[in-house]
């Protein structure tokens, strides 16, 4: 890996995450931002709470902390070769940090835009150098979640590509590259495609909301901790697969639109935890033990090449 530090723009959730995640593995990293306070706070609260679950010691996360710089300007970014681009999803604010990168960063190997939703296609629109343009979409937090999708433009360099994985895998993280780019990439497809026959089902009575989930938590889902849909498909024999889908698919749900349950819960201001009610109430909940229930999955994951 080269000396030269990894820049990060943006100091939200996602981008100091991703702070947390390469000054854990021993690299230098500066993060743009106007406010060096609130980022820097950011992550050291990531910092206590991985000394709290007994994966970081405080003179790691101390030593962590020194590979750690903030600069307000982009000439503070001119020594990076790798570029996280971490803001707000709006076209006209990306392509404005595209420029700025382009005139301040000679050594520019790889900008990786952490978009959740807009197609690399749209983002190369932006830039001279689409070659060096690509989505990499991790899962929040990063430094816990290994995923990374990796997806490029129509102009990606290969070296580019190399780059970004070579670097994401020096952390340990799971790279899963997508020849061409779809809306949703490969998580959010799968993960909504589920979502929609849930509330269907929902929906038409069959179930509950609870017993959906326990259904998740008690049958299948462990099993994809551990292999794969295809390994389990295959595994089971495709023959079967055949005769399940050919009774089941006329049955499921393959609506194009938001479901009657979604909308009027949007209607209502019912938004989920933010506002207290979703499907779930979620006002009595004891939300601490609900984070450490999101993060113990990814424990097992936790690989950093610490510094000392």
């Amino acid at each position: 890996m080269s000396e030269r530090p990894v820049a990060i723009i943006g100091k939200g959730m996602i981008g100091i995450s991703l702070a947390v995640l390469f000054t854990g593995n021993g690299i230098p990293t500066i993060v743009l931002a106007k406010t060096r306070e609130v980022g820097l706070e950011k992550y050291r609260t990531y910092y206590r709470d991985l000394i709290a679950q007994g994966l970081v010691t405080e003179k790691q996360a101390a030593a962590c902390e020194k590979l750690l710089s903030f600069t307000e300007h982009y000439a503070g970014l001119k020594d990076a070769e790798i570029v996280f681009e971490c803001v707000t999803e709006k076209l006209e604010v990306k392509y404005e940090v595209y420029g700025q990168i382009e005139a301040y960063c000679p050594a520019l190997k790889a900008i990786a835009s952490t978009t959740s939703a807009i197609s690399p296609a749209d983002l190369a629109k932006g830039i001279t150098q689409r070659e060096k343009l690509m989505v990499a979409h991790p899962y929040n937090p990063p430094h816990m979640v290994p995923c990374v999708e990796l997806v490029k433009n129509d102009f990606t360099d290969q070296g580019a590509i190399d780059a970004v994985t070579e670097l994401l895998e020096s952390c340990g993280r799971e790279v899963c590259k997508m020849n061409r780019p779809a809306p949703g990439f490969i998580a959010n497809r799968l993960q909504h495609a589920l979502y929609r026959e849930a509330v269907y089902m929902v929906e038409q009575g069959i179930c509950g909301p609870e017993d959906i989930d326990k259904c998740i938590r008690s049958s299948w889902g462990p099993r994809y901790t551990s292999i794969g849909l295809f390994d389990h498909f295959d595994y089971a024999g495709l023959d079967l697969i055949a005769n399940i889908e050919s009774y089941l698919y006329p049955d499921l749900c393959d609506t194009k639109a938001v479901h009657p349950s979604l909308q009027e819960r949007l209607d209502r201001g019912d938004l989920g935890y933010k506002t207290g009610v979703g499907y779930y109430d979620w006002r009595e909940r004891d939300m601490d033990a609900f984070r450490k229930k999101t993060s113990d999955p990814y424990l097992r994951f936790f690989n950093w090449k610490l510094p000392d």
